[in-house]
């Protein structure tokens, strides 16, 4: 791992402005991250502490909806009576994650934007060659082991696999997922077309 700068943001705003620094990444769970940076893949400049952030822990759930935050950590929302009332699926993939030990410190918004898991991406000393990580350099998981990678959605560019269940799950449930940008708030991801209020909502700031 490299050396890199430590910030930790107060506010949605000031970790916006934050990540637009170069070589920013933000650091939430760190479930994801740590292992990135171990590996070599992720090598960044500032890393831009999120956790502390008040008000994106929030677990909001109503008869016809769930508003989930961004920081709210795996565990506590599989556990959530009402998640596990009402939208059951929702919660059967968050359980089906990962180990107990990461599952209490990972978040949804962490969670949602994690990388594949492609050891052909995470290996780039023995396979510089990846798309993901370098765009243009080639795929080097094609003509190699592939068992565990993808059979639908696959290019001449990358076979590789999305590696979460919790997002098959929201888009199920017509989920829409809000990112805060260095300059807008948009919606990165829903089932189109997007139906009338959704009955599953998160809100994460983009890394």
């Amino acid at each position: 791992m490299k050396d890199f700068s430590y910030l930790r943001a107060d506010s949605v705003e000031a970790a916006r402005n934050a990540s637009a620094l170069p070589g920013a990444m933000l650091l939430a769970g760190g479930t994801t991250l740590v292992d990135l940076a171990k590996c070599g893949v992720a090598e960044p400049s500032t890393v831009i502490d999120i956790s502390h952030i008040e008000g994106l822990n929030a677990i909001d759930v109503t008869a016809d909806r769930a508003v989930i935050g961004a920081l709210a950590r795996m565990s506590h929302v599989a556990d959530n009576p009402q998640v596990k009332s009402l939208f059951p699926a929702v919660s059967e993939a968050l359980w089906q994650a990962a180990s107990a030990q990461l599952r209490n410190m990972a978040t949804i918004g962490g969670n949602l934007m994690q990388r594949t898991r492609c050891p052909y991406f995470r290996d780039p000393a023995n396979f510089p060659a990846c798309n993901k990580r370098s765009p243009g350099s080639g795929c080097s998981a094609i003509g190699g082991v592939t068992r565990g990678h993808a059979v639908l959605g696959t290019s001449e560019a990358c076979i590789a696999t999305y590696p979460g269940d919790l997002a098959i799950a929201l888009v199920a449930f017509d989920a829409r997922s809000i990112s805060a940008s260095a300059s807008s708030r948009s919606r990165i991801f829903s089932s189109p077309p997007v139906p009338p209020p959704s009955r599953s909502t998160t809100s994460a700031p983009a890394r």
